[in-house]
């Protein structure tokens, strides 16, 4: 068409299908569930595929990614919600507080976030524990930038790098990786990674731009509790980590035993993410709620007005599946692939790339998520020996990278450590761009031995 090969063609078409798909959702302020099934459509028609065809990739690839991301998506936000409601996320940072002591009060910090965060969406740990920030900076007399950038990677770092968190666990989908696997060399790689971008980052920024609270939100928000009325710090640890604990043992039954093991085979039900994140809301349900002298009906109100916010989450991951499928159905994906392995680029690197790409422009780590794995999954069939757990970790990483000004998380940090958009950029956008790149060069340091 046009004098070129259908191969050129078709890359030329994904280009700017992307392209479109970035203009809709930055300058026409499109609302990305939208923007994607426009884009979908879009990249099927001109790419030749038959109409009926077109309808039925973008189904199949909607249905595919909620018939378990929707479960997950669901089930992690009620066990958030109980664990918000209740205190047990306030404990675990009084806990580590306690421990760390002020003078080391940003590791606390960090490592709270960090744990705080493997269940909860960025956006709903970043509001939990926000009062927590304003609490120890009035206590304390820290600064407030030095106390929040670790607080911010902690989050930061399990959301882009750890399942169950949405954009790893869609990633996980696409590359079909295993998801023990991932979850084990997610902590691995988002640990110091976070450490870096968090406490080592924020002590050196905070020395340039100490950070000044908004005094209204203080008074709203650092509201102290009495200790004695949140559940123990064991059992909140204990009901937080079950999930992954649960997925991680089932990954070591599936290695360590032969098939047809009794306990492998219900450890092959129990470890999955559905089940697992089932039990720990049952689970939670008792610790968090009866426990602690909380009735059915309340504790219903909380699970009711957790799904609400999800809503839009959802529609944006089926949507962002629908269009992945239309790469694929397409041939643009199998097109990429082959010219990624005459090029001898890395897949890790060219999954990071990918995404970053992506991220920078759309302002949207789960849309990068998405997309960016899309793009890459050929690659893993042309490439033997190619790790899909790491490829997971890659496109995560690059979906942290650059936040700016068409991301909804850089106006969040802004508003609530009252900074200008220049010191916004010089704390939150370079702590998400050194969370990217360094969990990019541990990812590539694991490859080397795993």
């Amino acid at each position: 068409m046009f004098g070129m090969s259908h191969e050129t063609f078709l890359l030329l078409d994904a280009v700017v299908t992307v392209i479109g798909l970035i203009i809709l959702i930055t300058k026409f302020k499109f609302h990305p569930f939208i923007a994607l099934t426009i884009a979908a459509a879009f990249l099927g028609l001109t790419s030749g595929m038959p109409t009926g065809t077109i309808i039925k990739a973008f189904q199949d690839g909607f249905g595919g990614v909620l018939g378990f991301v929707g479960i997950i998506l669901a089930l992690g936000t009620m066990l958030g919600k109980m664990m918000a409601e209740s205190g047990g996320a306030d404990q675990i940072a009084q806990t580590l507080i306690r421990a760390f002591g002020k003078d080391k009060v940003q590791w606390a910090m960090m490592f709270a976030a960090f744990l705080v965060g493997i269940p909860l969406f960025f956006e709903i740990g970043f509001v939990l524990l926000i009062p927590l920030v304003f609490i120890v900076a009035r206590r304390t007399g820290v600064s407030i930038i030095k106390i929040g950038i670790p607080l911010l990677a902690g989050l930061s770092a399990v959301h882009g790098l750890v399942p169950p968190h949405p954009g790893p666990l869609l990633a996980i989908g696409i590359f079909g990786a295993d998801i023990g696997k991932t979850i084990l060399y997610g902590l691995i790689v988002a640990l110091p990674t976070a450490i870096i971008a968090g406490p080592i980052f924020g002590t050196f920024i905070a020395k340039h731009i100490p950070g000044h609270p908004n005094q209204e939100l203080v008074d709203q928000l650092a509201r102290e509790t009495n200790s004695a009325e949140l559940p123990s710090f064991s059992i909140t640890l204990i009901t937080v980590l079950s999930p992954v604990f649960l997925m991680l043992l089932k990954t070591f039954a599936d290695v360590a035993l032969p098939d047809g093991n009794l306990f492998r085979v219900w450890m092959d039900m129990i470890g999955h993410p559905i089940s697992a994140l089932l039990l720990a809301l049952l689970l939670s349900l008792y610790t968090f709620g009866y426990k602690q002298g909380i009735g059915s009906s309340q504790m219903l109100k909380w699970l009711d007005a957790s799904l609400a916010p999800t809503a839009a989450i959802i529609l944006i991951i089926g949507a962002g599946g629908g269009f992945k499928q239309m790469l694929v159905t397409s041939g643009v994906g199998d097109v990429i692939g082959h010219m990624a392995v005459s090029a001898q680029i890395s897949p890790i690197l060219l999954a990071w790339l990918v995404a970053a790409v992506i991220r920078i422009a759309t302002g949207s780590a789960t849309v990068a998520t998405i997309t960016g794995a899309g793009i890459v999954v050929p690659v893993v069939g042309m490439m033997p020996g190619v790790n899909r757990e790491l490829l997971v970790l890659a496109t995560g990483a690059g979906s942290l990278i650059l936040s700016h000004v068409n991301d909804a998380g850089f106006w969040l940090v802004k508003q609530y450590f009252n900074m200008t958009v220049a010191e916004t950029f010089k704390t939150w956008t370079a702590m998400e761009t050194i969370l990217s790149v360094v969990g990019l060069i541990f990812i590539l340091l694991l490859s080397l031995v795993i």
